[in-house]
Order: C-alpha cells, then structure tokens, then sequence
C-alpha cells in the first residue's frame, strides 16, 4: 500500500519535470482526507481549469482516505524526531497509525524533510 503526500499528486497533475513511475497508481493508495483539500486548494491556487480538475478527482477517488481522528490528531501534536510542518504533521501521524492498525504501507513523497521524519519513524519511504 501507498500513502500518498500532495508533493506526489501535484507533481503529476502539474506534470512537473519529477513525477512518480507510472506503476504507483497501480498500487492500493491510501492518505489522510487531508490529501483533498491540499490538492483542490493548491490547483484552484494555480487556476486550473475544469480537466486537471477532474484528473485531481480522478486520482482521489483511487485513494483512501482517512479521516482526522482523534487519534490521528494526538498524535500530531506531540514531537516528531524533526521539525516538521503543521500539515506534514497531521500526513505523518496518519501515516503511524496506519501503520500500528498493521498496514504495510510505503510512503511517497518529494518533500525531503517529510522524507527525513519517516524514517525516524521507522515508516518505509518510497523513491517515486
């Protein structure tokens, strides 16, 4: 399974020069419900229009996505083993207690110090 960071779905729906390999989409995707507004606020940031739109969709509806439980939420707010930021907090949290309800899970992303907090973690990180 992967989880998904916003840096791995934006980079896809910008077509950045980075992007993930074709095969992850072929995975069992998972992230926090928080993936959503990330992606849709960031894309309406960029004005674009009504097929990246879609595609945004498209991608998340492969995706699921955890809600921001109570206990995804205390876990948030205690350290993590490097400064995060506060929405990496809450992608990293959702991410341990995936893992402790037995997931396998690998993370992507691009953001290097989210990258760096997962490892601390203990939590696999995907090179996409």
């Amino acid at each position: 399974m992967i989880y998904l960071d916003s840096s791995i779905v934006l980079a896809t729906l910008l077509v950045e020069d980075r992007s993930p390999r074709t095969e992850l989409w072929q995975d069992d995707l998972v992230s926090s419900r928080l993936l959503q507004y990330e992606v849709i606020s960031r894309l309406h940031a960029y004005g674009m229009g009504a097929e990246v739109m879609a595609s945004a969709g498209d991608l998340l509806d492969r995706s699921a996505l955890v809600a921001l439980s109570p206990a995804v939420l205390a876990r948030a707010e205690q350290p993590f083993p490097v400064a995060v930021r506060t929405l990496d907090a809450l992608h990293l949290a959702t991410a341990v207690y995936l893992t402790r309800q037995r997931a396998q899970l690998s993370l992507a992303t691009y953001d290097r110090r989210m990258a760096d907090a997962a490892r601390l973690l203990d939590l696999t990180v995907l090179a996409p």
